[in-house]
């Protein structure tokens, strides 16, 4: 039973939200929402909606504003539908850049025009990256597309709309796409021994995995026997709590090839904290004490070794986790590595995402592969 902010219980079906109350009802499968400013208010209300259902002389609402629409489809659509990962980013992104720009709108006065100058908005207060924009998209579209289905308003205007231009990266993305030099790569690692994260900084260059997919390994992901490393979640912290996720897309379920360094790597971390991480519930990388570890500690104990590295070479560059994968994606190209398989091990969607690293990566081999064919002609 839910309770409000004075720490009273709230009727069934009714919690609060902010300075207001929401109260919600499931009929035959549809959900739906009352809103109203005290507790008796919004009982009134959920008491006439339960009546109308069961009647059949509900009439769809037809005066509810866009915010209170979108939170109520993120809330009993997008939490109870997809995965945990694209629910929380869904949330954040509309609680920082859409919420903002449509606090006073109605959704059913909502229309093509309605949503560019939304996007406008979003753009002119912060230059988001082309992903987080299409993200942005995807989330007034899908609410949108619900509304309709519902019957709240006629058509979706948002399949019409367009985005403003937006060039490819800004700088946030340019970090991500940062590959580090094998002279960078290796000074780093050094810098890094001390750190109780550097196996974790070996797996992740040698492997090329995402930061969550490492930070959720247990050791029964280890099969010695055919030399693999299974992926098969991702590790994320959601609303104050470790979930684990699906991975980022099916093609990211996949079996990385192990290295016998790689093996003796991934064995000294099983007893690294001096306990033996065998058990089914226990992290591969995790604290002192075996619990997890968030992805914040990991790019601490990063700027710590980048710290070290400077007082050697001062333009040693700052990088994310990512990092490690686009420098393990730019190591495999450089020795040959088909894109195929690069695709595979990485758990690229498409095979597009890949041949977009070879075209970040070949451009400093064109003239090796000139003198390679040479004497061709």
């Amino acid at each position: 039973m839910a309770i409000d902010k004075r720490g009273r219980k709230l009727p069934k079906g009714i919690r609060q939200r902010g300075n207001t109350f929401e109260g919600r009802y499931t009929h035959r499968g549809e959900s739906y929402t009352v809103h109203g400013n005290t507790v008796s208010e919004t009982q009134d209300k959920l008491d006439d909606l339960k009546y109308q259902l069961k009647h059949g002389i509900y009439i769809a609402r037809k005066d509810i504003y866009l915010s209170e629409w979108i939170e109520e489809w993120l809330e009993d659509y997008v939490k109870a539908h997809k995965k945990i990962g694209t629910y929380t980013t869904y949330k954040d992104l509309y609680h920082s850049a859409i919420r903002p720009e449509i606090a006073l709108l109605r959704l059913q006065d909502i229309t093509v025009d309605t949503v560019e100058q939304i996007y406008k908005r979003i753009k002119k207060k912060r230059e988001y990256s082309k992903a987080s924009m299409e993200t942005i998209a995807v989330i007034i579209k899908g609410s949108l597309l619900r509304a309709e289905r519902k019957q709240l308003i006629n058509s979706n205007p948002a399949k019409a709309a367009e985005l403003p231009i937006i060039a490819n990266c800004n700088e946030e993305d340019k970090k991500q796409r940062i590959a580090l030099t094998r002279e960078q790569q290796e000074l780093f690692m050094e810098c890094a021994k001390e750190s109780y994260l550097y196996n974790l900084f070996y797996v992740l260059l040698r492997t090329g995995m995402r930061v969550g997919e490492a930070l959720a390994l247990k050791y029964t992901d280890i099969d010695k026997k055919n030399n693999q490393l299974h992926i098969s979640r991702t590790l994320k912290y959601v609303e104050g709590k470790f979930v684990e996720d699906t991975p980022k897309s099916k093609t990211s379920i996949r079996d990385i090839p192990l290295t016998d360094n790689l093996i003796k790597v991934l064995d000294a971390q099983r007893n690294y904290w001096g306990f033996k991480i065998d058990r089914i519930d226990r992290y591969l990388f995790c604290d002192d004490e075996g619990k997890p570890l968030y992805r914040g500690r990991v790019q601490t104990q990063i700027n710590r070794a980048i710290r070290k590295a400077r007082e050697i070479d001062k333009t040693f560059p700052d990088f994310t986790p990512h990092t490690f994968r686009h420098t393990f994606a730019t190591r495999a190209i450089e020795e040959g590595m088909e894109p195929q398989v690069l695709k595979t091990i990485l758990g690229h969607g498409s095979y597009a995402m890949t041949m977009d690293l070879y075209a970040h990566v070949l451009p400093d081999k064109k003239q090796e592969a000139m003198k390679l064919i040479e004497n061709a002609f």
